[in-house]
């Protein structure tokens, strides 16, 4: 599962991947996402959420640079990444490296809240 929200006072983007995600739900919330993305200013954060991720399907690579490349067109400032368990971590920062040329700010987080409170989101 892939769930994405926005808070524009925030501006602020939240992915949150759960259980066992193959490209098509990446697919599936690609429409939502780039209307979350138009509505928020440049300057976005991101926060990434892959503490109840179980498997990430390696064919989702093509979508997470897809969904990169709109972040970066839109002025993506900093994200913050929240992985617990290290080999869940599904080559993101290969991917960083021809996705963001602007190499925004990034930060991972073994826990979710300590990426909250690198949002100032969490104290």
């Amino acid at each position: 599962m892939v769930l994405v929200t926005s808070n524009k006072s925030q501006r602020l983007l939240s992915f949150i991947y759960a259980g066992r995600v193959g490209p098509e739900e990446l697919q599936a919330v690609w429409e939502e996402t780039k209307a979350l993305v138009a509505e928020l200013p440049p300057g976005v954060r991101v926060l990434a959420d892959l503490s109840h991720l179980d498997f990430m399907d390696p064919q989702c690579m093509a979508e997470i640079g897809r969904t990169m490349d709109l972040l970066h067109k839109h002025g993506v400032s900093l994200i913050v990444r929240a992985i617990p368990d290290e080999s869940k971590d599904i080559g993101l920062n290969i991917l960083t490296i021809f996705h963001y040329p602007n190499h925004p700010r990034i930060i991972t987080c073994d826990s979710l809240p300590k990426a909250l409170r690198q949002l100032s989101l969490w104290h």
